[in-house]
């Protein structure tokens, strides 16, 4: 898979899981991908949410993942 596909798959993947958050009162950025780890910026609600690591990992990765199996890891950069 290029770059350019993997790039295309994560967006798919975080325009899926994207109105959940919105719905909650936060959003997602994605800001980077390098060495199959992809890099985000939860935004909103989503930055002081207790639960918004179990979120990341069961939620946004566990998508991302879905469509672009490849990805090794989601970390969320504030």
């Amino acid at each position: 898979m290029t770059a350019q596909e993997t790039l295309n798959n994560v967006e798919k993947a975080l325009d899926e899981i994207r109105p959940f958050l919105i719905s909650d009162g936060g959003n997602i950025t994605l800001l980077s991908i390098e060495n199959s780890i992809v890099k985000v910026q939860l935004e909103g609600a989503c930055t002081g949410c207790s639960v918004n690591h179990m979120t990341l990992k069961n939620g946004v990765e566990a998508t991302i993942r879905k469509y672009a199996p490849q990805i090794e890891e989601v970390i969320n950069v504030t």
